[in-house]
């Protein structure tokens, strides 16, 4: 395994150069065995704790902390044409995200975006009529008495993690052609003087309890989360906003997760001319918007027709919505729409 000395989390030492070349010459041989030997089963690969591994050996110890407590954060990115979209955006908020939990990644911000590179490379030739999604996952190390006999020392050492799937559109293809169905469940958002919304985390039980409740009443629901004021915040992998009299309105940042996708929609917006603002939303106002929408990596932007079983505008993916995916789509050279509208599994 490639051991890697503490650093800072943003950038190399001048001083260090020479020992990062050795470590991209050792993984770029891990790669090499990898490619062969996951190539020989026609399996992707991944990046677990300095090493590219089949997919398959992707496992992490039940004794992790990230299993364990929970002591983890993520974040998650997509390709266009096999190539990573907003790339140094994502890794960015995973390092910042790293930082506030007090887990040093083990290699530095250039060394992350390599993995990725490589992982996309390989794994796009094993699909290759699907774009990419990249999980990035590091954890705070292995919990040292709950490993036992396994001698681990009481200073544990973070695990890095970086995964991908070949992305399935059709699963979003109705939120496209019909809109998103959002329901409040009982459980209220984190609020952010327990643990700050500007990190991505895997502390989401409170989501997961959420959206099992709306499912039982309507298995086509998304859970839209309250805040403990009542205010809204965001759903369990977007953030959402609305759109009336002209001008786009979104929860203020400090209560959610500002996503790399909704920073991309503030961009279109200015080209559009359009108006933005953050203000906490009520949902009084999302049930007399003229368009909701829920900006998210996956798909970028999808409509929101209805709230808790009332319509939104007219019960409709709105023009508006569509006009800002078209400009998303010359951006990337893609059609987003069709991308996910007509897909099949």
């Amino acid at each position: 395994m490639i051991r890697r000395p503490p650093r800072s989390t943003l950038d190399r030492s001048s001083a260090a150069s020479d020992v990062y070349k050795r470590q991209r010459l050792s993984c770029q041989l891990f790669y090499s065995w990898a490619q062969k030997s996951a190539s020989a089963m026609n399996e992707t690969i991944s990046y677990l704790k300095g090493e590219f591994v089949p997919a398959s050996k992707c496992v992490l110890p039940i004794y992790d902390l990230g299993i364990v407590l929970g002591a983890a954060v993520t974040d998650f990115l997509r390709t266009f044409h096999t190539e990573p979209y907003r790339i140094q955006d994502h890794v960015q908020r995973f390092y910042r995200s790293c930082k506030y939990a007090h887990i040093e990644p083990p290699v530095c911000i250039e060394e992350s975006i390599s993995i990725s590179k490589t992982l996309i490379e390989h794994n796009s030739k094993i699909h290759p009529d699907h774009e990419i999604g990249l999980v990035y996952y590091m954890t705070a190390g292995e919990n040292a008495v709950y490993a036992g006999g396994a001698g681990l020392n009481n200073a544990p050492t973070p695990t890095y993690v970086q995964h991908t799937f070949p992305m399935q559109f059709h699963l979003w293809r109705n939120i496209f052609l019909h809109g998103a169905q959002c329901v409040t469940p009982t459980p209220r958002h984190w609020p952010p003087q327990c643990l700050s919304s500007k990190i991505k985390n895997r502390n989401r039980l409170h989501m997961w309890i959420g959206e099992q409740e709306i499912l039982q009443n309507n298995p086509d629901a998304m859970a839209l989360y309250l805040d403990i004021h009542g205010n809204i915040t965001e759903t369990c992998g977007s953030n959402f906003v609305i759109y009336q009299d002209g001008k786009v309105i979104s929860p203020q940042r400090a209560n959610i997760l500002w996503g790399i996708s909704l920073t991309v929609l503030t961009e279109i917006l200015s080209d559009m001319n359009i108006q933005f603002e953050e203000r906490d939303l009520q949902l009084y106002d999302v049930i007399n918007a003229d368009e909701a929408w829920i900006p998210t990596t996956p798909y970028c932007l999808g409509p929101v027709t209805s709230i808790n079983g009332t319509a939104i505008g007219d019960g409709k993916p709105g023009p508006m919505w569509r006009q800002i995916l078209d400009h998303w789509s010359r951006i990337v050279d893609k059609d987003i729409y069709a991308e996910t509208a007509k897909s099949t599994p």
